[in-house]
């Protein structure tokens, strides 16, 4: 027995093994219930009283060495397999693309940067509104287009629930629970019923800007509007105002900028009218200041909004409108750098 001990711990020292299944099988061959130590255990009853001792010392040790050297094969091509999936830190790295912010996105966060420096703070609202916050505050007439289901996007009637139409309905939220002074921007997604085009799309966004205080002019106004167009257009433009109607301002303008394309002295982009329409604005209309619960007596202000994207077409020369929202790569790629 002895021989046989000494020739298997030889045997076990100098074991080698490439693959998982190579080291199972020496496993079965040696620890396994019919491996060849358990059958030496088997016949260590039959060794002399004498030799008990010294042999069962030995099977130990030819047991553990066994154990020992199937571990460190096992270990050994776990590590093989370890390095085998390590990043080789030598090589040039991949080349990673990088994305950029939506134009869209570029151009909010440029006009709400804008507004901030003059004080004003972003009130944000919900898409899905009431008929009071989107139309009956904002003084609309009963039989006002706009309610109509070829304008707006109606959810559910009596009450009335719709997609917002534009983003007054923030403003209105706003001073129905907070008194002056108020100066806030409303950027934000609205949703009207037109037919997509090149120039009209049924989801756009807008920034509108509302100021209630005391002593709130007109003059006010003016300044505001020279100020957000210099310096979203350059300090050459030039804006002009134009008397128009909407129901919740009185008096209610819409403002023009300078074509930035040729300068003012005319070209297809600006009809060959030097002029650039771009927002609609006015004085808050006393009825609206009332409503939201603010005493129009005491507070005057003014509001004004925009169309992001059409800003962003005057600011980016783009086109169709309808690029906006296709997420085409080769449009969005063209703004890799504009961060």
């Amino acid at each position: 027995m002895l021989d046989k001990i000494n020739h298997l711990k030889a045997e076990i020292e100098s074991l080698k093994a490439s693959k998982a299944d190579e080291i199972e099988a020496l496993r079965i061959k040696y620890l396994s219930k019919k491996g060849e130590i358990s059958q030496l255990f088997n016949d260590f009853r039959n060794v002399a009283a004498e030799q008990k001792k010294e042999i069962g010392k030995l099977l130990n040790e030819l047991k553990e060495q066994a154990l020992t050297k199937i571990n460190d094969l096992k270990n050994e091509l776990g590590n093989e397999e370890q390095d085998a999936n390590l990043i080789d830190l030598s090589r040039t790295s991949y080349p990673i693309e990088l994305g950029t912010r939506h134009p869209i996105s570029l151009v909010k966060n440029e006009i709400c940067e804008i507004f901030g420096r003059l004080g004003f703070s972003i009130a944000e609202g919900p898409e899905v509104e009431d008929d009071w916050h989107v139309f009956s505050a904002l003084n609309f007439a009963e039989d006002h287009p706009a309610r109509d289901m070829q304008d707006t996007f109606f959810i559910q009637r009596s009450p009335d629930v719709l997609l917002r139409t534009h983003t007054s309905s923030v403003q209105t939220r706003v001073m129905e629970h907070n008194q002056p002074p108020i100066r806030i921007i409303c950027p934000g997604r609205v949703y009207r019923n037109e037919a997509i085009s090149y120039r009209a799309h049924c989801f756009f966004h807008q920034v509108e800007a509302l100021y209630v205080d005391k002593n709130v002019s007109f003059a006010d106004l003016k300044q505001a509007l020279l100020f957000f167009a210099k310096e979203m257009f350059g300090p050459e433009t030039k804006i002009r105002l134009r008397p128009s109607y909407f129901p919740f301002t009185e008096p209610s303008a819409e403002m023009d900028i300078s074509c930035n394309l040729c300068g003012g002295k005319g070209c297809a982009f600006c009809k060959h009218t030097g002029w650039v329409e771009i927002l609609g604005c006015g004085m808050v209309d006393p009825n609206v200041l009332d409503a939201c619960g603010i005493d129009s007596k005491v507070y005057t202000g003014y509001a004004l909004g925009m169309g992001i994207e059409r800003i962003t077409n005057l600011k980016y020369q783009v086109k169709d409108l309808r690029m906006f929202s296709e997420n085409d790569q080769r449009f969005l790629q063209e703004f890799v750098s504009a961060h």
